[in-house]
């Protein structure tokens, strides 16, 4: 086990993570592993919190609240910790589930909510605009 230092990091990450799957599509595909981590610590429990921080997280993108997200990290960094301090053993579990799972949802399958309004006044020259990743070659050069 880590110092209190490399933990509390580690719940950091985790927690922030966490809430940035939350209310993506491919939530459901994470969320078994999430619940490993509390598998002796009343999962069921851990899964109606899951389900009810997920649907506040819904509903306050939906009504632009951008600040729940902070607050929900921060009460799952604190579950985070308690469970590390209660079962040590989970530690290396995590750190696997960050660098897998948790790291490797691809940003395709989260949603995305909010709008997006470009507007380009060009004259004489080009203009590029997207609301996601956009790759401009010239030439054959990227």
């Amino acid at each position: 086990m880590g110092t209190s230092v490399e933990l509390a990091e580690l719940a950091s990450m985790a927690a922030a993570r966490l809430i940035d799957l939350l209310a993506a599509d491919g939530w459901d595909a994470v969320k078994a592993s999430v619940l490993s981590l509390w598998r002796t610590a009343h999962p069921e429990r851990v899964e109606e919190e899951l389900d009810d921080a997920r649907a506040e997280l819904i509903r306050a993108e939906q009504a632009g609240d951008a600040e729940l997200a902070g607050l929900l990290a921060a009460e799952w960094q604190a579950r985070i910790i308690r469970l590390l301090a209660t079962r040590p053993d989970t530690v290396d579990e995590l750190r696997a589930l960050l660098v897998g799972d948790l790291r490797t949802l691809r940003a395709s399958e989260q949603r995305i909510t909010g709008s997006l309004t470009l507007e380009a006044h060009v004259s004489g020259g080009d203009a590029f605009l997207a609301g996601r990743d956009m790759n401009v070659s010239r030439g054959g050069q990227p």
